[in-house]
């Protein structure tokens, strides 16, 4: 395998006390990070120097971020030929995309993945950003994503509005009810309502350009057994160091490993209640 997983200097203090709870909790979950980028290169997952032995700022974060929980531990490959397989996916619980492009996955291994290992319980996706252009001619994937990337009018130097749709939700916490930051925000095509809940989305009454369709931000759904959560933010290097989005991501693996409750419930009338609303905002603009 070419994962890698090196140690960081994070300072991790830990206290044994006689009966702690911490003791009692299952042991960490094993995540594997796929950052390899078959089309455009993100500077979130660019190595440096292009050195396959160095990590890249979204890599490093997601192993601090681990270290720091306690709750997984995670492996970075950008060689998905070599590590995202059959054989080696059974050595994980969790696997991360931060990709683009068509991957080169031998298809049986695709297969399984989609077919046997995602749908199983205790299994969960994680999508970041540009999973959302990854095999974007390829209907199991989009459709186990929720949507593939259909352009982005607000680049990385544009500060947007998002709204909370459903701030209860443990991934949603962190954002509150409503948050600006500055990120590349994608919107979609073959979307499916229908199938996913959605937990953020643009505000289209104080974003620029405003566009006439819904743009979610971040959603959830079940697959089988197996749970998918995607967050379209994390273009900007920034983002990984962003309190609120680690937070987010925290829940999201405390949801896969059912500690945390959350609804997966598609909500398919916020959607269409969404997209009219756009429509409205957009007609509004050009007066």
């Amino acid at each position: 395998m070419r994962v890698l997983n090196l140690f960081l200097s994070v300072m991790v203090v830990t206290v044994n006390c006689v009966g702690s709870s911490a003791a009692e909790k299952s042991a960490p979950s094993r995540i594997l990070m796929l950052t390899q980028s078959s089309g455009y290169v993100h500077g979130s997952v660019r190595r440096p120097d292009g050195d396959e032995k160095k990590l890249a700022v979204a890599e490093i974060a997601m192993i601090q971020l681990g270290q720091k929980t306690g709750m997984f531990t995670i492996d970075c490959t950008q060689d998905a030929a070599a590590d995202f397989t059959k054989d080696n996916l059974q050595n994980y619980d969790i696997v991360m995309f931060y990709t683009t492009g068509s991957l080169p996955i031998a298809d049986a291994d695709r297969d399984y993945f989609f077919k046997k290992w995602l749908t199983a319980k205790g299994h969960g996706f994680i999508g970041f950003h540009s999973a959302a252009d990854t095999y974007g001619d390829y209907q199991p994937y989009w459709d186990m994503v929720g949507g593939t990337f259909d352009g982005h009018p607000w680049g990385s130097r544009t500060t947007v509005t998002i709204n909370v749709h459903d701030p209860e939700n443990p991934m949603m916490k962190p954002f509150g009810h409503e948050f600006t930051i500055q990120d590349e925000i994608y919107q979609y095509k073959n979307w499916q309502p229908e199938k996913v809940r959605v937990l953020m989305s643009l505000d289209m009454t104080r974003c620029t350009p405003s566009e006439p369709r819904h743009v979610p931000v971040a959603w959830v759904k079940s697959y089988g057994d197996g749970k998918v959560y995607f967050n379209n933010l994390g273009h900007n290097e920034s983002t990984w160091q962003d309190q609120r989005f680690l937070d987010s991501i925290t829940a999201g693996v405390k949801w896969m490993r059912s500690e945390v409750e959350a609804g997966a419930t598609p909500n398919p009338d916020l959607s269409k209640a969404q997209e009219e609303a756009a429509k409205a905002a957009a007609a509004a603009a050009k007066k």
